[in-house]
């Protein structure tokens, strides 16, 4: 099924993939592709920077569920709903959010472009750091990869995104995203099948 156009859709879809790993994971504390990150610290990563981003360039303030450390499905739940009502919600299309890095957006596009993305990526993390099904939807890894191709100096000066890591020339498309944000796209666990 392709993803949709519209943000509060397409989150939908993305962020519910990103669910189904996380009420599928059963070790929270295994390495991730991300150094020094576990399982838990991908759920950690999204429950924590977009609420504070959010806040900052609209004053919302989102539900929080639990600690991650305590229990990090609950934690995502809350999270995800708040996100989702907010996109849900007819009064968000006039909103506008506020950022000194981006400028101003409108809520919904903002979220999309920075958040939705976020999770979609984050997605692959959970999912190799947990041995489950690691597929991204090809066409919007490749719309994502052609936009952070086109500014590629400014994301690595960000500090959000590790050196680009070299796949094969032949490589598909999720793998040449991954290895553009820094991921090697064949990580594995330590001892694990995948691993090679």
């Amino acid at each position: 099924m392709a993803l949709s156009e519209a943000p509060a859709e397409r989150h939908r879809q993305i962020a519910g993939t990103f669910t189904a790993r996380v009420e599928a994971t059963r070790a929270w504390d295994g390495p991730s592709p991300v150094a020094a990150w576990t399982a838990r610290d991908v759920v950690r990563h999204l429950t924590d920077w977009f609420p504070a981003f959010l806040a900052a360039g609209t004053g919302i303030e989102l539900a929080r569920g639990p600690s991650v450390d305590d229990d990090p499905v609950a934690t995502w739940r809350v999270h995800h709903d708040a996100v989702q009502a907010l996109l849900d919600d007819p009064t968000t299309a006039g909103r506008v959010l506020t950022n000194p890095h981006i400028g101003e957006a409108p809520l919904d596009v903002a979220i999309d472009r920075f958040y939705t993305a976020d999770v979609f990526m984050h997605t692959w993390d959970l999912a190799r750091a947990t041995g489950q099904d690691d597929w991204l939807d090809p066409d919007f890894c490749a719309g994502l990869l052609a936009g952070m191709e086109s500014m590629e100096d400014v994301l690595r000066g960000s500090g959000q995104y590790g050196p680009r890591i070299a796949v094969p020339g032949d490589a598909d498309v999720q793998a040449r995203l991954l290895g553009f944000i820094g991921r090697d796209p064949y990580w594995a666990p330590a001892g694990t099948a995948a691993e090679a």
